[in-house]
């Protein structure tokens, strides 16, 4: 079932999706080299619940953790670690989730660890762009594969792949609601978007091939390849007078 919001539901998200926004901001000075995963976790947590909110992620289907923070051919899921450091030259998916006055906010980033190399760099500015190009779809009226048509004409346009095992979703007083939101698709299918939906677009777009494998930690997902991969996030609200970003910190 969707759950369509009211202007004021819409308020409250945007709430949350301020409190994501200005966890990543936080964590960029600590986006280097000999960084733990787990102290990136920990001053996450440290910061959402210090603004009144919970962590989305922590306990949910059992998940230990605050962010997922996944690095190079790890696509999403990554569970954080004392025993995993960040090194110069590679790239790092971190999402976050917030919970705070009923409802969640859930935004994503990739980021370079030092200095990476151009390819790495053009897979984040892809993936950035295709989120991008997502969101410009997000208007009432269009079909909801509108906007995965978008990101996957653009990656593939630039030799890249989209990962088609996971999905953006509905999101609101539960982190995943309906309807999933894939990466992919053709143009005019899927329900029609109307006013007061809000959704995450989260493209995961991979440098090889689309193929993903849950690694036996039973949560990272890796691609088959071994290839890098990179992730953005935002949730969004479709209005009438058409997508408003609410993980953007306004």
């Amino acid at each position: 079932m969707i759950y369509y919001k009211t202007a004021e539901q819409i308020e409250l998200m945007r709430i949350a999706g301020r409190v994501v926004h200005n966890t990543l901001n936080m964590l960029e000075a600590w986006i280097k080299p000999g960084t733990t995963t787990k102290k990136l976790d920990t001053l996450a947590e440290e910061y959402i619940r210090s603004h009144d909110a919970v962590p989305s992620f922590k306990g949910y289907n059992g998940f230990i953790a605050t962010l997922c923070v996944s690095r190079n051919e790890e696509v999403v899921h990554g569970i954080p670690s004392d025993n995993v450091f960040l090194h110069d030259g590679d790239i790092v998916s971190i999402d976050c989730g917030a919970f705070i006055h009923g409802y969640h906010g859930d935004h994503a980033r990739t980021y370079a660890v030092g200095n990476i190399s151009p390819d790495k760099q053009n897979l984040m500015d892809v993936t950035k762009r295709c989120l991008a190009l997502g969101i410009e779809k997000a208007y009432p009226g269009n079909h909801l594969s509108d906007i995965g048509h978008a990101i996957q004409t653009y990656a593939e346009s630039q030799g890249y792949s989209v990962v088609r095992d996971l999905v953006g979703h509905g999101i609101g007083q539960r982190l995943h609601e309906d309807p999933q939101v894939p990466n992919y698709g053709k143009m005019g299918r899927g329900i029609i978007l109307k006013e007061g939906l809000v959704i995450a677009i989260e493209p995961m777009v991979n440098m090889g091939k689309a193929g993903v494998s849950t690694v036996s930690d039973g949560w990272t997902i890796v691609t088959h390849d071994r290839k890098p991969s990179a992730h953005f996030e935002h949730t969004l609200a479709i209005t009438k007078e058409g997508p408003v970003i609410l993980t953007n910190g306004k």
